[in-house]
């Protein structure tokens, strides 16, 4: 899947801190993913999060490719230990971005959440033969 995006003029920026959970999970879908990108949608707000390797941008279903708000600048490595908050900026393009922000902040965990129980890679069975040999009287 390709989509085009554009961004609007940067409104506002703000230094934020991503629970350790949410991003542990969006990294590890990434590791996963086999195109480099991954698509998770958050129905409730009617909103998409599209996940790369640099950030994670937020697109309103009435204006699908506009950009409205990008989480960009993650620093995981700032971390001690990995249940530790990810630094990051959050990026808003529209006004009613702050509203957006907290809206997000609730509804895209479950969602991730979500995607990632159904992304759950399956593990190849093998069968082990076992040598039977008659019983002897």
């Amino acid at each position: 899947m390709e989509i085009t995006c554009y961004r609007d003029i940067e409104l506002q920026r703000a230094l934020r801190q991503l629970p350790a959970a949410v991003y542990n999970t969006a990294y590890l879908l990434l590791e996963h993913s086999k195109e480099g990108v991954v698509f998770v949608p958050i129905r409730r707000m009617q909103y998409l999060a599209v996940i790369d390797r640099e950030e994670i941008i937020f697109l309103n279903a009435e204006h699908k490719s506009w950009v409205d708000i990008a989480w960009q600048n993650f620093r995981p490595q700032q971390r001690t230990a990995l249940t530790e908050p990810v630094p990051y900026e959050a990026v808003y393009y529209n006004p009613d971005a702050n509203e957006t922000m907290k809206r997000l902040l609730c509804e895209f965990p479950p969602a991730l959440r979500a995607l990632a129980a159904r992304d759950t890679p399956s593990i190849a069975a093998r069968i082990i033969k076992f040598d039977r040999s008659p019983l002897s009287s």
